[in-house]
């Protein structure tokens, strides 16, 4: 429950502190005193934003301070998810700088604007005529059917699995559409490899093969070259060769009686081997080499293959050829091995998909087991309230996929008169009947869930007589189990309060301010009378003021 609040330098407010009694508190005031101006401050440490516009004094900072009681409210796994030293007595504090900062506190300590925010949507809830056109939307219709059902923990079974059916549909999607465009590109890698694996690529082929053209191309040359080197050791009219061997046995004959000659008819008889050898050798190789046109258009015509694949691959070698045609082997594998990936993956989906359906089957029987007890309640109040002809069902639309919240879709349909059919509350009901349903409802939750603290902003707005009576009366027992602050213009509902506070207006030094005050006894009864007949007080407008908060 909100304890206390403070505000100083916000719009026309200097500076005031309201400590609010846990139930019922009635808040009046003439139109244009301030009420809304109060409602603006305490949106502020409900994380609305703000501007310079808000200060009264531009060289002031604005605070905004609420001070509440939150035992009761389950909060500890919020304050530990930020971080936050929690504490029964809670203060929630909004500081705008007249630098134009905004700064926001959770019990001292700094905090992000969402994070208080979110905080204080769990403390406070103002109901408004804007709040009302929430009752139309079927999220909110929703929501309250699963408040009433106490649903919470089977639709948070029911997310957990929505969240994971959600992951395999976009795993599975995006395993289909990789597979749809790498089966694509099927045709060009398999035409690419099939290129490739034609060409029987080898390593060092290319310059195996650029060897043996160089010697294709040069091969007279080079068996002239041969011939010469023959002529030259071996001609039959000059011979290296017999030479040699001539001096090999010149030193024979002195070898018995000459020591060094023996040791130089050994190396003359190497040479002459080795010298025959070379000559051997280079008639051997003379032989061989032959001009062949035809091997050099099929060395030629190879080579022009090898350089054309890697001038369109881009490649620089024969090695590289290789590894690119091994990794379209590889991508060729890996596109038609995604048949079994999808299979295994679409499996895993249906079978989060029918334990999504049994979830949410559950779901739906515990919503629509809640429908009468909805039905009933609303329709018990609305008779107190002066509507004892009033229809009110709650009409189920089975949804053809899974949402977020399940397979269902509510729409609260209403009707005010007996010979009117129930049709949609948002087309039938008019802004009275709205602000008596939403009460209705408000009434049903607080038998639901715990409430947090209920500001409602002239909800009996288009009600009067003995109809504000009872929704006085309503009111009144709703506080019982959650705390209210009504802001009202009806004295038969501003009667209920357990404390009365009035907004008003004054003037000081020439500067118009916007204050609050708690009223006394007599007091109430002046402020209750003035509501009745106006600003001359009488007798009359006095008892009927004493009767009212008789009642």
């Amino acid at each position: 429950m909100l304890s206390k609040l403070f505000i100083t330098n916000y719009a026309l407010i200097n500076e005031l502190q309201v400590d609010f009694h846990r139930n019922l508190n009635t808040v009046t005031g003439e139109t244009g005193a301030g009420k809304s101006i109060i409602l603006g401050a305490l949106g502020l440490i409900l994380g609305a934003r703000a501007d310079l516009s808000v200060l009264k004094e531009s060289s002031r900072k604005c605070v905004v301070e609420g001070t509440f009681e939150v035992k009761n409210y389950r909060l500890h796994s919020f304050f530990e998810t930020h971080d936050l030293d929690y504490d029964d007595i809670t203060i929630l504090r909004r500081e705008i700088t007249p630098a134009g900062k905004s700064r926001a506190f959770i019990n001292d300590t700094p905090v992000k604007l969402k994070v208080i925010r979110e905080l204080g949507l769990q403390l406070i809830d103002i109901h408004s005529q804007h709040q009302n056109l929430e009752l139309s939307n079927q999220k909110f219709q929703l929501d309250l059917v699963d408040a009433v059902a106490k649903s919470a923990g089977l639709l948070t079974d029911y997310k957990t699995l929505y969240t994971a059916f959600k992951k395999a549909q976009k795993a599975l999607a995006d395993l289909e559409e990789k597979a749809a465009k790498e089966k694509a590109d099927l045709d060009y890698f398999e035409f690419q490899f099939n290129q490739l694996e034609e060409a029987a690529l080898q390593e060092n082929e290319q310059e195996e093969l650029e060897h043996e053209l160089g010697i294709l191309n040069h091969a007279e040359e080079i068996k002239t070259a041969y011939s010469a080197v023959s002529e030259l050791l071996d001609d039959e009219q000059l011979s290296a060769v017999q030479n040699v061997k001539a001096g090999k046995k010149a030193l024979e004959k002195i070898s018995a009686y000459a020591e060094e000659a023996a040791e130089l008819e050994k190396r003359l008889e190497s040479a002459a081997i080795e010298l025959q050898d070379i000559v051997d050798e280079v008639l051997m190789l003379a032989e061989r080499i032959e001009h062949d046109p035809a091997r050099i258009e099929q060395v030629n015509d190879r080579l022009n293959l090898l350089y054309s694949l890697q001038q369109k691959h881009n490649a620089a070698s024969v090695s590289e050829l290789i590894k690119l045609r091994d990794e379209l082997d590889e991508k060729i594998n890996t596109v038609t091995g995604y048949e079994g990936e999808i299979h295994k993956q679409q499996k895993a989906l249906d079978e989060l998909r029918e334990k999504l359906k049994q979830k949410a089957e559950e779901l739906t029987a515990l919503r629509k087991k809640a429908f009468t007890g909805i039905e009933k309640s609303v329709i018990t109040d609305l008779t107190q309230l002066g509507m004892p002809k009033a229809k009110f069902k709650i009409e189920h639309h089975p949804l053809d996929d899974f949402r977020e919240d399940g397979l269902d879709a509510v729409t609260f349909l209403f009707s005010a008169n007996a010979d009117v059919k129930v049709d949609d509350i948002s087309r039938i009901a008019s802004g009275g009947e709205m602000s008596r349903v939403m009460l209705a409802i408000k009434n049903l939750l607080r038998n639901s869930k715990a409430l947090p603290t209920i500001i409602f902003d002239e909800i009996d707005t288009g009600v009067s007589g003995e109809i504000a009576i009872k929704m006085g009366n309503i009111i009144k027992t709703f506080s019982g189990s959650t705390q209210i602050i009504n802001i009202t213009h009806l004295p038969q509902v501003a009667a209920r309060g357990d404390s009365h506070f009035r907004v008003y207006k004054f003037e000081e030094a020439g500067k118009t301010y916007t204050s609050i005050k708690l009223l006394n006894a007599d007091e109430r009864v002046e402020e209750l009378a003035v509501m009745v007949g106006g600003e001359k007080l009488t007798d009359t407008t006095l008892q009927t003021a004493r009767e009212l908060l008789a009642n």
